[in-house]
């Protein structure tokens, strides 16, 4: 009883970690800046964020692994934790995807909100990439890579043990 009390308690918690993080990727100020010193510290605190989620995700998808070892209550927590990071992981891509496409027009074709950063970031991490909205300059380039590899190495091992945690847990 205690457990199913606590799975709906992470559920929870987890569903409203989702939402603030939704709400600050659609709420957090990144509109152009004409001080070039300002823009390029906005810039790498973007880069920053993106390699601070990364390490973030990678850790989790480590903890998981060992958390499947230790048992379910630790398994659960981590699992929670690692489905929160995969979704910031991608808000973070999405972020400085509409950065760079604000800050340097010409850089992505088809991205002007961001909503059209969301649908990039999710395309690429999902490497699905219909091509409507797509890299054209350098730094989107050079950013997309990032984003492949990121997906290739961490995204798809994470979403795949959350998946397999998911489907073999019995449901209460």
């Amino acid at each position: 009883m205690a457990q199913a009390v606590s799975w709906k308690w992470q559920r929870r918690r987890a569903l409203l970690s989702v939402v603030l993080l939704l709400l600050a990727y659609f709420l957090v100020p990144v509109e152009a800046d004409p001080n070039g010193l300002r823009l390029a510290l906005r810039s790498v605190g973007t880069l920053l964020l993106v390699l601070i989620v990364a390490v973030v995700v990678t850790g989790q998808v480590r903890r998981q692994i060992a958390a499947t070892r230790q048992g379910t209550a630790a398994e659960l927590h981590s699992l929670i934790r690692l489905a929160v990071a995969l979704v910031a992981g991608l808000l973070a891509f999405a972020l400085a995807d509409f950065v760079v496409a604000d800050s340097r027009p010409g850089e992505f074709v088809g991205l002007h909100t961001r909503v059209d950063a969301l649908y990039y970031a999710l395309a690429t991490l999902t490497t699905v990439g219909y091509g409507d909205v797509h890299a054209q300059g350098q730094i989107a380039r050079i950013l997309a890579c990032v984003q492949m590899l990121f997906s290739i190495g961490v995204i798809t091992t994470g979403a795949s043990i959350v998946v397999k945690q998911l489907t073999s847990r019995p449901r209460g």
